[in-house]
């Protein structure tokens, strides 16, 4: 519930709050663009991929090493994080960013990739795509038929590191649906949302630290990745995620000049004014017509709805039975459904299913059944002699 307190403000305060504004000033670019820094922005829900927040959000722009998250989505799927990787002279020799590799070293898969992600490792990015995909080229073409797969239509790669490079750009769109993707892989998630991360040097376990640098994990409440990025051509460009209450939301920001505040901005804009409603359906005990005993009905999926705060109470469950529940009925088989109205109007069904099976009753036999039976029995006899 939203409480609005009323201030009355003295001359005093006002002098306080004059001071205030002057000690801590307010962004007035960020406010006239909709609250961020950004050229382009995009909040969307995890779950739902619902855009809560956009900012030329289609507009095709270079994105830097936020690049590395479709990077590590690739290997990922087409890699064996305990394969083992020996460093060609081209990946170490990578300029920009760094896990800092050398010519000839033998390190896992899985270190290259939190090396990608956390310390956003050029020279790791390359060895990653030489090892998959025997060049960065080959490897660039496959992040292209992920992209295609997943569906974005706004987004093309031309290396797997986020170097400058003509043709390769993506959407704040595009970018938040990619690390949507991403973050449905429990491998990747863990990646992401790690801090700080021992692996080996030179074969030596644990012999290189590294530290994220995503500062949203330090910065904000339940944030859980994602990635930073940064080229003068690009200007700064972060991807973040950030989970509370059930809820994740996907911010992205381009070219944005204060994108640890744009970030915050998003992210609680989205908690504040969404929530994530569960439909949860009562537990039913039902009489079957003609049932030996009686069925437990659970919901097939619980319904899960992204809606605003203020609009909860506009909400109702109503149940539905399929119009005759008659034994036999077999476990899992549909027996109705709960419907999720919004001011009268349909906006979610969720199949409701029959928990345990119900065997009919056995009819008592009649008198004259009983009767029939004996004589039969009886005639069967006489006949055996």
């Amino acid at each position: 519930m939203n409480i609005t307190k009323t201030w009355k403000v003295s001359k005093y305060h006002a002098v306080w709050l004059i001071f205030l504004i002057c000690l801590f000033p307010i962004h007035t670019d960020a406010m006239e663009n909709g609250g961020v820094s950004a050229k382009a922005a995009v909040l969307i829900e995890q779950s739902s991929g619902q855009i809560l927040f956009g900012k030329n959000e289609t507009q095709r722009l270079p994105m830097a090493s936020t690049t590395k998250i479709m990077t590590a989505i690739v290997a990922l799927e087409h890699g064996n994080p305990e394969d083992i990787v020996t460093v060609s002279k081209e990946a170490a020799y990578t300029e920009g960013s760094s896990m800092y590799l050398h010519v000839g070293e033998e390190i896992r898969l899985e270190s290259l990739l939190y090396g990608l992600m956390l310390n956003s490792g050029n020279d790791a990015a390359i060895a990653i795509a030489e090892h998959i995909s025997g060049s960065a080229d080959a490897f660039a073409d496959l992040m292209n038929e992920t992209a295609a797969k997943i569906g974005v239509k706004d987004t093309s790669f031309r290396n797997p590191n986020g170097l400058d490079a003509e043709g390769h750009f993506t959407t704040a769109y595009d970018l938040a649906m990619i690390t949507r993707y991403g973050l449905s892989n429990p491998a990747f998630q863990e990646i992401v949302r790690t801090k700080t991360k021992a692996v080996e040097l030179d074969g030596r376990a644990g012999g290189r630290i590294l530290s994220n640098h995503n500062k949203m994990l330090k910065l904000y409440p339940g944030c859980d990745g994602v990635k930073t990025g940064f080229t003068k051509k690009c200007g700064r460009c972060l991807v973040s995620s950030a989970t509370r209450d059930g809820m994740q939301l996907i911010a992205v920001t381009l070219n944005a000049p204060d994108d640890w505040n744009d970030h915050t901005y998003l992210l609680n804009y989205g908690f504040h004014t969404y929530k994530m409603l569960l439909m949860t359906v009562p537990d039913q005990e039902i009489e079957v017509q003609n049932g030996q005993s009686l069925l437990y009905v659970i919901p097939k999926e619980p319904a899960k709805l992204l809606i605003k705060k203020q609009e909860e109470s506009l909400y109702r469950l109503e149940i539905q039975w399929n119009e005759r529940l008659k034994a036999p009925i077999k476990e899992n088989q549909s027996v109705g459904k709960a419907i999720v109205y919004k001011d009268n109007k349909v906006v979610e069904k969720i199949l409701l299913i029959a928990q345990n099976k119900v065997e009919p009753l056995i009819p008592k036999p009649s008198y004259m059944e009983i009767l029939r039976k004996f004589f039969v029995s009886y005639n069967n006899h006489l006949q055996r002699g």
